[in-house]
């Protein structure tokens, strides 16, 4: 294929568009908080309930965002008629049991990559979401921005040619903290569940399912996983990924073809933009994002609502099972680190 003239616009519809869903946001923290912001902006979406262990807690996220009901039990949330699909945003240590709390109170599942802690989980979540009828979606909000649908696009097109390479990092410094989520094994801490979790899938989403996986890394003072790098084997070519609690890194991506590469500027898993290279040095950029930084989180959510009135079951555009594989990858990756979870 020769280089074209200019990058492919992506598909991305309008978030505002999206048929609106009653959306119960269970666990109220940060995330929670940037992820019900940008609902509230930027779609048509309504949040109608939120639920935290401490009612006080509750009630204060609700307030904050004009929420109409708070609870003080997730079991009230995912018993609440009026809610349509509960957004899982709790620590990865309580995913597993969160959803299954939601799907087998018959509601629709969008669950805070990374998906569970394990692979095991994984399949028992998906099971019952297909068990009960409902939609189940890993939150990894990258596969939905209009960034990544230009790069879907070329890779489609067959613009890079043959792939050979992705490179991709996520690196951020963390405090030593074992007070910190991120340094406590107890709730599924350390960099690949929370920050590796993006390289990774992104590997996936270029190359598929890895076919071989090499890693070295090393653990944080509590005992889990601090720093990971690993080779990816996949398809006819290989990613390079790595994760870190101990630096802030470029958290960049490289997507390398025998005709052309893709290089997207940190934080590459964000709304930003995409540069072409040809093989001879012709550069065409993109860089056209309307929901600039985290506010993209709406994307998946807007996905996520018109896959449910469509009558879906999951997304195509992150199947579950690719998430269930992705989640494959992050268990061989801590094997090989030696990194265990308490319970496991």
């Amino acid at each position: 294929m020769t280089f074209p003239s200019s990058l492919p616009e992506p598909r991305t519809l309008d978030p505002k568009d999206a048929p609106s869903l009653r959306w119960g946001i269970l666990a109220p923290g940060g995330i929670a908080r940037t992820f019900t912001a940008a609902l509230l902006k930027h779609t048509g979406q309504q949040v109608v309930a939120a639920a935290s262990r401490s009612k006080e807690r509750a009630e204060r996220f609700a307030a904050d965002h004009g929420i109409t009901t708070a609870y003080g039990s997730y079991e009230e949330l995912v018993a609440d008629p009026d809610v349509d699909i509960v957004y899982v945003a709790s620590p990865h240590s309580e995913h597993h049991d969160h959803a299954l709390l939601a799907i087998n109170a018959g509601k629709h599942v969008l669950v805070e990559k990374a998906f569970t802690r394990n692979a095991a989980e994984a399949r028992e979540v998906i099971a019952a979401g297909k068990d009960k009828g409902v939609f189940v979606q890993e939150a990894m909000w990258t596969r939905f921005l209009p960034r990544t649908d230009v790069v879907r696009r070329l890779l489609e097109d067959g613009v890079l040619g043959d792939i050979g390479t992705v490179v991709a990092d996520h690196g951020q410094y963390m405090e030593p903290d074992p007070k910190s989520r991120l340094f406590a094994p107890e709730l599924a801490g350390g960099a690949l569940l929370d920050l590796g979790v993006y390289p990774v899938s992104y590997s996936s989403f270029v190359l598929g399912t890895p076919t071989a996986i090499v890693s070295a890394g090393r653990k944080t003072f509590t005992g889990v996983d601090g720093q990971v790098s690993a080779v990816l084997q996949g398809g006819n070519g290989q990613a390079l990924v790595d994760t870190t609690l101990f630096a802030k890194t470029p958290t960049t991506a490289t997507i390398s073809g025998s005709a052309a590469r893709i290089e997207l500027a940190g934080d590459f898993y964000m709304p930003g933009p995409v540069r072409v290279i040809s093989r001879d040095g012709e550069v065409l950029n993109w860089d056209a994002n309307p929901i600039p930084g985290h506010a993209g989180l709406c994307y998946q959510a807007v996905d996520a609502a018109r896959r449910v009135a469509e009558g879906a079951k999951e997304s195509t555009l992150l199947p579950l099972s690719e998430t269930l594989s992705i989640m494959e990858t992050l268990d061989e990756l801590r094997r090989q680190v030696g990194v265990a979870y308490p319970g496991e």
